[in-house]
C-alpha cells in the first residue's frame, strides 16, 4: 500500500509541475534567454593539386554568420559565401576562412598542393661524324648540344651544337670562331684578363676565362666559368703552354665546336691553382695584358667549372648510356646523358659495379687504382669518353702500317682480351673487349663513325708503360656513371664511377 501511495503521490507532483509551471525553474517561460545558434563554415578548393602556374577555385558557404574574413594565402573580407578563383600558384597554399555571427566564429581551411615542375635531366648524345670543316668525319666522338647565355639573359643566348663530351675534363670551353654572342671576361686577381692554359694528350687550347649561363635539357648551371678558345684579343700563348704540341684552337683542329667536361670534380684544377693553398706555377691560369701573360692563381669560383654540381637540381653526377655496336661499326649511334644519381626515377642507382676514383687530393685525380692487364698492374688508369679508342701498350698485337694510322692496332683478326679495372679504395670488375683491325674497319665502309673494337698505343702518354685509358668503346652497350666529388648517392660519396 505504501509503495502504490509513494506512485500516486509522484504522479502527482508531476501532474501539479506541469499545470503550474513552477517547479524546476527550467520552463522557457521561467526567465531565462535562448543560445545564439553557433555559426559554420564550409571551404573547399577544386582542384586541390595544381601543376605549377597553375589556378584552383576556392568555394564556400557558412550557416549563423554575418561577416567572414580570409586569411592565410588569401585575406581580407568576404562574403558569407561564394566562390573565388586563387592567383597562379608556384608554391602549396594554404586558405583560411574564418566567420562570425552572434554565436561565436567558426573557420575552415583548404591547401592546394603545388607539384614542382618537372625538370627534363636528360640530353640526347650522338655519335657521328662530326662538324662541318673537319678534314675527315670523326671516328668515336661523342657530341651533344648545349645553350650559352650572356649571364642573366634569355634573349642574347646561342645553341650550340657538336660539343664533344669527356668524362676525364671539367667544364665548358667554346671555340671562338664558333661563338656568335659576346660573354663577359673573367678579372684575375690582379684586375688583368684571366685566361688559361688547358693542355691534353695531343695538344693545347688557349683563351680567356670568360662567364655564361649554360642551359643543358632542362638543367641550366648560371653564371659559370667558360673558357673561350682561340680569342683573338689574347693571342700571346706563353712557351710553357704551347711547348705540350699543336694548338687546337680551331674546329678543324679540335675536332669539335667546343668539349663540356662533366668529370668527378667541381673545377678543372681546384685547390692546386686555388691562391693561399695551390701554386701559379701549375701553368694552367695566366694574367694577361695586351702584350704579357704571367702565370696566376685563380680562386675556386674563378676557375672553369664541371656545369653539373651547379645545376639547382641532379647536381651529384652523370649517366652515360649508349646501346652496343656491332664489330663491324655503325654509321651513328644515339645516347642519353642523364644527370643527377638517385635524384628522378630515371637515374637510380642499380646493380652497378662501383669503383672509387682518386680524388682531387690524390696523385692522379679521377683515376682508378689500376689495370690489371696481361700480368702487368697499369697505374695510370681511368675511364674517358673523350679518348675516342681503348689506349694500352701490348706487344704482341700487330700495329697498323698505313699513313694515318700510326699507333693503332691491326691484328691479323678479331682478339679477344680481358682486363680487371680496380677501384682506388678497393672493389674491382673484369671486363672482356674485343680489338679488331683499324684499317679494314675503316676501309669496310667509311660512312662507319663508331667502332667499338678500336684500340691504338698509348705511347702518346707520358707514361706509355702504366696507361690503360678506357675510352669511348668501353662506353658501347653500358650504363656508365660519374658521381662528383663532395656528392652522395644511395650508394656512397663521390668520387666514384660505376658500370
Amino acid at each position: 500500500m505504501g509503495n502504490i501511495m509513494r506512485a500516486m503521490n509522484r504522479g502527482l507532483i508531476v501532474s501539479l509541475c506541469l499545470a503550474a509551471a513552477a517547479c524546476g525553474g527550467n520552463s522557457p517561460t521561467s526567465g531565462g534567454t535562448t543560445p545564439d545558434p553557433t555559426p559554420t563554415v564550409t571551404l573547399s578548393a577544386s582542384p586541390t593539386t595544381v601543376s605549377s602556374g597553375g589556378k584552383s577555385l576556392l568555394t564556400w558557404s557558412s550557416t549563423n554568420a554575418t561577416s567572414c574574413t580570409a586569411s592565410g594565402a588569401w585575406s581580407g573580407a568576404e562574403a558569407t559565401s561564394g566562390s573565388q578563383s586563387t592567383s597562379a600558384l608556384t608554391a602549396n597554399s594554404s586558405y583560411t576562412l574564418t566567420c562570425a555571427g552572434a554565436g561565436g566564429n567558426a573557420a575552415q581551411s583548404a591547401t592546394v598542393t603545388v607539384n614542382a615542375p618537372a625538370v627534363s635531366n636528360v640530353l640526347s648524345v650522338v655519335v657521328d661524324g662530326g662538324p662541318a670543316g673537319l678534314a675527315g668525319p670523326s671516328v668515336n666522338t661523342l657530341y651533344t648540344t648545349v645553350t650559352v647565355c650572356v649571364p642573366g639573359s634569355t634573349t642574347q643566348c646561342q645553341t650550340i651544337d657538336n660539343v664533344q663530351v669527356d668524362t676525364q675534363s671539367y667544364g665548358l670551353r667554346i671555340l671562338a670562331s664558333v661563338l656568335t654572342i659576346s660573354l663577359p671576361v673573367v678579372a684575375a686577381s690582379d684586375g688583368n684578363s684571366l685566361v688559361e692554359c688547358t693542355q691534353f694528350v695531343d695538344g693545347y687550347s688557349w683563351g680567356p676565362v670568360a662567364t655564361a649561363d649554360l642551359q643543358m635539357s632542362g638543367e641550366t648551371a648560371s653564371k659559370i666559368p667558360v673558357q673561350v678558345i682561340g680569342s683573338s684579343n689574347f693571342t700571346t700563348v706563353p712557351a710553357a703552354c704551347s711547348a705540350t704540341g699543336p694548338a687546337e684552337d680551331t674546329v678543324a683542329a679540335f675536332g669539335a665546336n667546343g668539349i663540356v667536361g662533366i668529370g668527378n670534380f667541381p673545377q678543372d684544377c681546384g685547390e692546386a691553382c686555388a691562391p693561399g693553398v695551390g701554386s701559379a706555377s701549375i701553368g694552367d691560369y695566366y694574367s694577361c695584358t695586351a702584350t704579357a701573360c704571367n702565370p696566376i692563381t685563380a680562386a675556386l669560383n674563378l676557375q672553369v667549372a664541371n656545369p653539373v654540381p651547379f645545376f639547382p637540381v641532379d647536381n651529384n653526377g652523370t649517366m652515360i648510356i649508349l646501346p652496343s655496336v656491332a664489330e663491324s661499326g655503325a654509321a651513328t649511334v644515339t645516347g642519353s646523358l642523364i644527370f643527377g644519381i638517385d635524384t628522378e626515377s630515371n637515374n637510380a642507382s642499380g646493380s652497378q659495379t662501383v669503383l672509387t676514383v682518386q680524388g682531387s687530393a690524390d696523385p692522379l685525380p679521377g683515376n682508378l687504382s689500376s689495370t690489371t692487364f696481361a700480368g702487368q698492374t697499369l697505374t695510370n688508369s681511368f675511364i674517358d669518353s673523350g679518348s675516342n679508342a681503348l689506349y694500352f701498350n701490348d706487344t704482341s698485337i700487330a700495329q697498323c702500317t698505313a699513313s694515318g694510322f700510326t699507333g693503332f692496332y691491326c691484328p691479323p683478326s678479331a682478339t679477344n682480351l680481358g682486363a680487371t679495372l680496380n677501384g682506388y679504395a678497393g672493389g674491382s670488375a673484369a671486363v672482356s673487349f674485343t680489338v679488331d683491325n683499324a684499317m679494314t674497319q675503316a676501309d669496310n665502309d667509311p660512312s662507319y663513325t663508331a667502332f667499338a673494337t678500336l684500340a691504338a698505343t698509348a705511347d702518346t702518354f707520358s707514361t706509355p708503360s702504366t696507361t690503360f685509358d678506357w675510352g669511348l668503346p668501353f662506353f658501347y652497350g653500358r650504363t656508365v656513371i660519374n658521381v662528383i666529388e663532395g656528392y652522395t648517392t644511395k650508394v656512397g660519396a663521390g668520387p666514384y664511377v660505376a658500370f
